[in-house]
């Protein structure tokens, strides 16, 4: 965090001069590295057909052109869920930002009316098919910006939005747009189940970080998946932290349980998500090295 201001108290004069020069010299550094890595987040909207796509765009505050991540929420949405956007997303995309990439949050949920679908059997918005359609449409914005490298587009997906991510990149999905495919994808903790069931596999170099202690999506199914589909797919690999569990990768989220929900492991629809610091930590050093590949 860029510091603002410093008080020098209880110092003889010339001693407090020269310190305070000191200081005024080293925020002036701040400052400079602080506006080099500074983000600024705005509201953009996507045209997706009929439907306008809601987007929080996180970019650098240089001309470019950067690197590009298409970012999918999980089941909670964006907006419906105003401290995973500051905690888990914002996060992320402020880590990004400063790491050289310009991030794009579509809301699949809120562009249609609905709010969080986490407590949904059956969502009118699926990860295999209208959330891959969002990816591919933030993916032809972000092309047609001057300050995107058109041919280095990612996919960054949590929970919901990470087997989004798993569907958009399988070889039958691929673009027909005439644009650059997607370079590369993550897919934090995903629910691999479906997939493993449809014989998963990647046209581009997709990375798995999921959880050993995770009870809502299962770490054992999406290797199940990934051992699946080697010798037919792009270079898959899954990562399962120790004793991590659902959201570990959020900021500041103590451990809780979470009931009432539809798709998890438990069938009573109970499961437990919080920050795990170790696996956090190895999640945000990872991700953006695998990105920028």
């Amino acid at each position: 965090m860029c510091p603002s201001c410093y008080n020098v108290v209880g110092t003889p004069n010339n001693v407090a001069e020269m310190t305070c020069r000191f200081i005024i010299r080293a925020l002036a550094g701040m400052a400079l590295l602080c506006a080099t890595h500074s983000v600024a987040a705005e509201r953009v909207d996507i045209p997706e057909g009929s439907l306008t796509l809601h987007a929080i765009l996180y970019r650098p505050a240089a001309p470019g052109p950067f690197p590009a991540v298409v970012a999918l929420h999980d089941c909670g949405g964006v907006d419906q869920r105003p401290a995973a956007l500051t905690q888990l997303y914002g996060a992320w995309g402020q880590h990004l930002v400063a790491r050289g990439f310009a991030v794009v949050l579509p809301d699949s949920f809120g562009s249609r009316g609905l709010g969080p679908q986490c407590r949904v059997r059956h969502s009118k918005v699926r990860a295999s098919h209208e959330r891959v359609v969002d990816a591919d449409a933030a993916r032809r914005w972000l092309q047609t910006q001057s300050f995107v490298r058109p041919d280095h587009i990612s996919l960054l997906g949590w929970a919901n939005g990470g087997t989004a991510a798993l569907w958009a990149v399988r070889p039958n999905a691929v673009p027909r747009d005439g644009g650059a495919d997607f370079r590369s994808a993550v897919a934090l903790y995903p629910g691999c189940r479906r997939l493993r069931l449809t014989a998963w596999s990647a046209r581009v170099p997709t990375l798995i970080l999921i959880g050993g202690a995770d009870d809502w999506t299962l770490a054992s199914t999406c290797q199940q998946m990934v051992a699946g589909a080697r010798g037919r797919s792009a270079r898959a690999e899954i990562v399962v932290y120790p004793g991590a569990p659902h959201e570990f990768d959020r900021a500041n989220a103590p451990l809780r349980l979470r009931t009432g929900l539809a798709h998890t492991a438990d069938p009573a629809g109970k499961a437990h998500r919080g920050t795990n610091p170790a696996a956090r930590a190895a999640a945000l050093k990872r991700v953006p090295q695998f990105l920028a590949r």
